[in-house]
């Protein structure tokens, strides 16, 4: 296991250096110039040259690229070209309120959809898995910005029982919104992979031997079929949640959410470097971490990885 872990962090570095250079190159391709920006319509040269050598933006492009990496290895992720603020300190502030949103609409994608999943696997011929299996269907073509305006529309303009956005110091009422509208779509992916995992598995050999000693169903359901099934369902969890940390634009957007995701698109418009190119790394670094945890998670769930990694 330390092998197959020490195996994968490697794997990790040039990934993270590839984000990082990346990043660091879309900063100056884009149109815009953040000095401008911050300037506004009334300059002049002399205030123009001294702002960017404030900013270190009048250095050659080879050696703010190098001064980049060199904070980026001491963990200085510079500060917000605007408000003068370490960048740091504003993941610090954002970022738990992505998580909040984050972790909660996974929470609503995983139970849900494993539930529909697994009713739908068992009335697979008849009209409620079908009916089931439309609605995932249904939840996998919905845009996400759509979903969220129907879901103000309908339970905070019509019914009024729910606030259409703000975050409410972090109250239930103001999270229900933008979680359900963020999981919705891996609700359903969850339902239609879980299912079919449910029927793959209910053919195997072993599911056949445990009836036949005369298991109780709910026992057959719950130590062998539910945890052999689980393996792709977490797969799919571990890759959205990782995108639910840094994918969250939309949705904290469109409920005035303040995340990181929502901070990032303030700091894209007023060409805020630092904040971008910090929160952009932070959010890869996380989706990393995401994937290498879903990935060591096999072992734990199949035992027949663990022998595999041991053969290996």
């Amino acid at each position: 296991m330390l092998k197959f872990v020490t195996r994968r962090v490697a794997q990790l570095v040039p990934i993270l250096f590839g984000v990082i250079s990346v990043t660091f190159l879309i900063m100056y391709i884009i149109p815009g110039d953040p000095v401008l920006s911050l300037v506004g319509e009334r300059y002049d040269d002399e205030t123009i040259g001294r702002i960017r050598e404030e900013l270190g933006l009048n250095k050659p492009l080879p050696i703010q690229y190098v001064d980049y990496i060199g904070k980026v290895i001491r963990l200085d992720f510079g500060r917000s070209f605007v408000t003068g603020r370490p960048v740091i300190e504003s993941i610090k502030e954002y970022f738990p309120r992505t998580l909040l949103l984050a972790f909660s609409s996974m929470l609503i994608a995983v139970v849900a959809g494993v539930i529909i999943g697994a009713i739908s696997s068992l009335n697979r011929f008849k009209w409620l898995g079908r009916a089931l299996m439309s609605f995932s269907l249904v939840g996998v073509s919905i845009p996400v910005f759509w979903l969220g305006l129907l879901l103000i529309y309908l339970f905070a303009i019509k019914l009024s029982i729910l606030p259409p956005s703000g975050y409410g110091n972090g109250s239930l009422r103001y999270l229900i919104l933008p979680a359900v509208t963020l999981s919705f779509a891996s609700m359903a992916t969850v339902a239609r992979v879980s299912r079919a995992s449910f029927l793959d598995i209910a053919s195997e050999d072993f599911i056949r031997t445990a009836r036949a000693k005369g298991l109780n169903e709910f026992v057959v359901f719950g130590k062998h079929l539910f945890r052999n099934a689980l393996i792709p369902v977490i797969t799919i969890v571990g890759t959205d949640f990782g995108s639910y940390l840094g994918g969250s634009v939309l949705t904290e957007s469109i409920f005035g959410w303040p995340g990181l995701g929502r901070h990032i698109v303030q700091a894209i418009l007023k060409r805020d470097f630092p904040v971008i190119q910090g929160a952009v790394l932070f959010m890869a670094v996380l989706f990393m971490l995401v994937n290498l945890m879903v990935d060591l998670s096999y072992g734990f769930i199949d035992p027949r990885i663990r022998v595999a990694g041991k053969e290996e």
